[in-house]
Formats: C-alpha cells, structure tokens, sequence
C-alpha cells in the first residue's frame, strides 16, 4: 500500500510511524486551525469590509504560498513528477479558489460554505471516472452523502430566508467552484497513487506556479485587477489580513493533502464537510446572526450523514471477530452415530484395561 511505503511528515512531524487515528487526528487539527481562521478572515474581508475581489485574492493568496513553502525547504530538484502532470490539476485549483472567493460578493459566508459542503457526492462520483483511481463505492456511502447534501441545502434555504444577501449569480458561480472540486481532490489523489514519492510541498508548489498565470486573463476581462489594486491601496490593512488568512490556509493545504495521500478524496470530503459545518456555526456566534428550526433540521441530517458514513466501516470488523470467537470456543452437537460410535469407543477401552 502506497500510505505504508511512502514516509509522510507534516511540517517536519512523521506521520509513516504513527498508528491511524494519530496521523488522523494530527491532519485534522492542521485542517481544522487552518481553515477557522480563513474563514473568519474571509467573512470580514468580504461581508464586513465588502470587498469582493475573488481573483485578485487568490493570486496574492499564491505568493504568500510560495515563500512559505521556500521557507520550507522546498526546492525544483526535489520534484518527481514532470510540469506537465500539475496543469489540468492547477487549472481546477485556481478556477475553484476564484470562484469560490467572488461567490461572497453574491451570497453570505455561511450559504456559500453550505453549497461548497455538498462536494462530498460530486468527489464520490467523479472517483469512478479519474485515470488512476476507477473508485467504486458501497451504496451506503451514497446514501451517506445524500443525507449530507439534503441537510446542507435545507440549511442553505434557511439562510436564505434569514440573511438578505443571497443571489442566483453566486449560486452560479459556488457551482462552478463545486464542479472543478469533484475533479480536484481526485486529480490529487491520482497523482498520488501513481508516484507515492510526491510530496505535499511538491504538490502545491508546481500547482500554484502552473496556476498563478491562469489567475491573470479573468482579473483583467472582469477589470478586477485594476479595481482591487485601488480599493486596497486606499485601505492598506487589507494585505495584512490576507497575508494573515493565507499563512492560515497554507497550513490547512497542506494538511488536505496529508489526509487525501493517506485517507483518500471521499474521506476527506468528509472531514472538510464537518469543519465547515463547525465554521458556519462559528460564524453564526461571532457574528450573531439567527438560527432558525429549518438550521437545526439541517444540521441533524448532516450529523445523521457523517454517523452513517463512519459506521459501517466497523461494522464488519465487529462481525468477523464475533463470528471467529464463536468458531473457537463453541463445538457442534455429536450425532446419534458418533455417540454411539464414542460409546462403543469407551466400552472397548474398559475392557482392555481389565484384561
């Protein structure tokens, strides 16, 4: 296996030695610190401040992420796989983060974090088609995932009706971002599988170098360039948060990849479902906003989804080991023969030791 043979650290800490649940629970806690803070970032930067300049934050987001990763250590020569293997991979990746970051022009954080949490089925589904992986899963996991998206767009329609700033153009464009995830995180997960010998850094270094040129052509068709350049050069603070956010996400990055090169992309669409949801009602307590029935039925079927996708995978392992201890230590009946035949058995032996 692949997660057994490739060594795996995060930010210098093994993860090849450690048993499951610690490189889990290490990746989850990097996951998790990264992108609560990029989400409080980004609800200020885009609703309070209302900044929506998706492009133009994410090609600043990638410089950020070039130096970090030069602090890392990360050079060229390091690289195992060509150029050419990081271009549809970037182009899924640059087009995702735009869309994803100009939708909150159009909708509120908390409705464009429920939509992008629905990727969990579009990734299961898209699996069965990347070169590489042809994943094929169990329908319970189907069934898992669509309890997910019901919850997640019951709580989106909740939001609608409690929060004004919710339009069918960032519902365009959050599909979009949704669309290209289904290929990203399988895309990774192939490149992985195919050459275990790459790196998170290597990932994320030629995706972001491949990506930041495609960033260029959609700042300067929308004129965003030139009006970002402007709003932020009046209002200087705002690299500072986005410099902030992108150290932040960085960490978060690097830790999705750690858990898709050891877990998988449907896992880990799982685990990012559950800190958005976490997000979200973060959002709704710092920036007190009201929580209706329609959320709280929304969330239950988002916890009911994530119950039932854990679940089975205990299950059988529950079975097996009952079926075995009963294997060892009960015996079937004897038959009529052989009692007779033990009986006959015992009475040959007696006789003997008269003789």
């Amino acid at each position: 296996m692949k997660n057994e043979e490739q060594a795996r650290f995060l930010f210098g800490i093994s993860l090849s030695d450690r048993p499951k649940w610690q490189q889990f629970l290490l990746c989850s806690s990097g996951f998790f610190f990264g992108y609560l803070v990029n989400g409080i970032c980004e609800e200020y930067v885009y609703n309070r401040l209302q900044f929506s300049y998706g492009w133009y934050f994410t090609f600043v987001q990638g410089f950020v992420y070039l130096f970090l990763i030069y602090l890392q250590g990360f050079t060229t020569k390091q690289m195992v796989n060509p150029w050419k293997t990081y271009v549809k991979l970037s182009a899924v990746l640059m087009g995702s983060h735009g869309l994803t970051k100009g939708s909150l022009a159009f909708l509120n954080y908390p409705a464009q974090l429920m939509f992008k949490s629905t990727k969990v089925l579009p990734v299961m589904v898209m699996g069965a088609f990347i070169p590489g992986l042809r994943r094929k899963y169990p329908p319970h996991e189907y069934v898992s995932a669509l309890l997910l998206v019901v919850g997640l767009i019951l709580f989106t329609l909740a939001d609608a009706q409690t929060s004004p700033n919710f339009s069918v153009i960032g519902v365009v464009m959050v599909s979009g971002a949704l669309i290209m995830d289904s290929f990203l995180g399988n895309l990774q997960e192939a490149i992985f599988t195919m050459n275990p010998e790459t790196t998170q850094m290597e990932m994320l270094f030629c995706s972001t170098v491949v990506g930041l040129p495609l960033l260029i052509p959609p700042m300067l068709l929308t004129g965003e360039l030139f009006r970002a350049w402007s709003s932020c050069w009046q209002h200087p603070y705002v690299y500072g948060v986005l410099v902030f956010e992108a150290m932040a996400t960085f960490i978060g990055q690097v830790s999705v990849l750690s858990l898709i090169a050891l877990f998988g992309a449907a896992t880990t669409a799982m685990i990012t479902t559950a800190r958005k949801a976490v997000t979200l009602l973060l959002s709704y307590l710092i920036f007190t906003k009201p929580l209706t029935a329609e959320h709280g039925t929304g969330l239950l079927l988002i916890g009911m989804g994530i119950t039932l996708k854990l679940l089975p995978e205990n299950q059988p392992y529950q079975r097996v080991s009952t079926s075995s201890s009963k294997t060892k230590t009960s015996k079937p009946a004897p038959t009529e023969n052989e009692r007779i035949r033990l009986e006959n058995a015992g009475e040959d032996e007696e006789k003997s030791q008269l003789v």
